[in-house]
């Protein structure tokens, strides 16, 4: 029997660091885990759990009730030059000039976006990953970051260019690689201009701004499942 999508009325976007707060990172890979097992996929860098201990990463949680079950998420990785970003694990093995793109960037601040997921319970909701991607980029400007690596799927590589991002040539194959099965490909991305985001669509820029400004907000948006509508809570809290 077909399990029904629940009724959902309220998205809870919640930003921590991840040490800060082992149990909503536990809720972050669980959730995680189970939609990569969905699609087969167990050898993925970002899927380790090993950033939980790392001061530098931050989290976002996303929620249908306060304080609930993950229903999606994503982290920022801060580069320190000693623990690589999961793009270097992922990719760097076929090729090497990413480790270079990324020293490159470090003493002004550079980090990545990744661990991007979805449940299938906001699933068509159209904006469960598109303001996850939103608040990613208000965390990491606002921890200091200037620029912005990513590894983005097929289904998440449009939001990443709303969000401002540019595909990286230089590398793989025209910024594609084969990961994280031979059958799947993945395209590398970047963002030099954090701060400003001028390629960014306009409304994306704004809500990037508005929640850098406002770390702490509500708003309501339209539910395109049906005539209703749905609260966002955005809570950001970086130390």
């Amino acid at each position: 029997m077909e399990q029904q999508k629940p009724h959902i009325d309220k998205l809870y976007f919640k930003a921590f660091r991840a040490i800060d707060d082992p149990e909503s990172c536990m809720k972050f890979i669980e959730g995680h885990r189970h939609v990569l097992e969905i699609f087969g996929i167990t050898q993925i860098s970002s899927a380790k759990v090993d950033w939980m201990h790392n001061p530098n990463v931050h989290v976002i949680l996303v929620t249908i009730e306060e304080n609930g079950k993950a229903m999606a998420g994503s982290r920022i990785h801060q580069a320190d030059g000693v623990t690589p970003l999961p793009i270097e694990d992922a990719v760097g093995f076929m090729d090497t000039r990413i480790h270079d793109m990324v020293n490159d960037r470090m003493a002004a601040g550079t980090g990545e976006m990744c661990g991007v997921w979805n449940s299938w319970e906001i699933a068509g909701l159209g904006i469960g990953s598109y303001f996850l991607s939103q608040v990613g980029l208000a965390v990491s400007s606002s921890i200091g970051l200037t620029t912005l690596f990513g590894l983005t799927a097929p289904a998440t590589y449009r939001n990443a260019v709303r969000g401002g991002f540019r595909v990286i040539t230089e590398i793989g194959i025209n910024g594609r690689f084969y990961y994280p099965k031979e059958d799947l490909t993945a395209t590398a991305v970047l963002t030099d201009e954090l701060e400003t985001l001028p390629t960014a669509v306009e409304e994306v820029r704004n809500h990037v701004h508005s929640f850098r400004k406002n770390p702490r907000q509500s708003f309501q948006i339209p539910n395109k499942t049906n005539d209703g509508f749905i609260d966002i809570f955005i809570d950001i809290t970086l130390e």
